[in-house]
């Protein structure tokens, strides 16, 4: 098993903790590999667990009327899930599935509960991730509808190429629905375009990032306010 201060730290909330409260965190965690579509927590359901990826991303999706969802957060290296525990919240607003396979921290949520009690630090570090998570929410709302959807597709594969930490990923046509709230035929065409200008090579869900700052150039504001607003608050890059 790795240990406290081995590869699965790479954390970023974990790893913004002094040594002491990152080792006792740590200590209280397993690591875990997450498959692709694994479904973690369903919405009403108790939470059990919470997450820290280290190398895979969970996709935070929302259904809508029984038979459409949508996707509202990601959450990568630089989060969790599970944070509404801090909240004295036991049941899970959203369906979380894994997006990105990979590596991750698990830790029952009594003993993160504990940890939560036992450092002062680790509750204000959660506190000002839920205001970010919060913030990120009303901007996504706000991106979905006033942003045409090429550059949303672009905003979308930039935050998953982050978490990805990849210029090579894996998103299905179906997840890239979700992750916009369109149809498939409206990826298809959004993501032809980019390709088109050489952004992105994209077949049978298998991405490229081609040009970085093409992409970034394609995308809408959004998502430099994003990455803003999580440096400005946590103090992380």
């Amino acid at each position: 098993m790795p240990t406290a201060e081995g590869p699965c730290s790479a954390n970023r909330l974990l790893t913004a903790l002094t040594r002491k409260d990152r080792q006792r965190a740590l200590a209280a965690c397993e690591p875990v590999d997450l498959v692709f579509a694994d479904v973690l927590v369903e919405p009403g359901e108790r939470v059990g667990h919470v997450y820290f990826p280290t190398s895979c991303f969970i996709s935070l999706v929302m259904p809508i009327d029984g038979s459409d969802v949508l996707e509202v957060g990601l959450v990568g290296d630089e989060g969790m899930l599970g944070a509404s525990l801090a909240l004295g919240v036991e049941a899970s607003p959203w369906t979380a599935l894994v997006q990105g396979a990979g590596s991750a921290l698990r830790m029952p949520a009594a003993a993160f509960r504990r940890e939560l009690e036992r450092s002062p630090e680790l509750q204000r570090l959660i506190e000002r991730y839920l205001y970010v998570t919060m913030g990120q929410l009303a901007q996504r709302a706000a991106c979905t509808h006033f942003h045409i959807l090429e550059k949303r597709l672009a905003r979308s594969l930039l935050m998953t190429q982050d978490r990805s930490h990849s210029d090579q990923f894996h998103v299905t046509h179906e997840f890239l629905s979700w992750m916009l709230g369109v149809r498939r035929v409206g990826i298809t065409k959004a993501a032809t375009a980019l390709q088109a200008r050489r952004l992105i090579r994209y077949r049978r869900g298998n991405v490229t990032i081609l040009d970085r700052s093409g992409l970034e150039a394609a995308s809408c504001r959004c998502y430099e306010a994003d990455k803003a607003a999580y440096v400005r608050t946590m103090g992380l890059g």
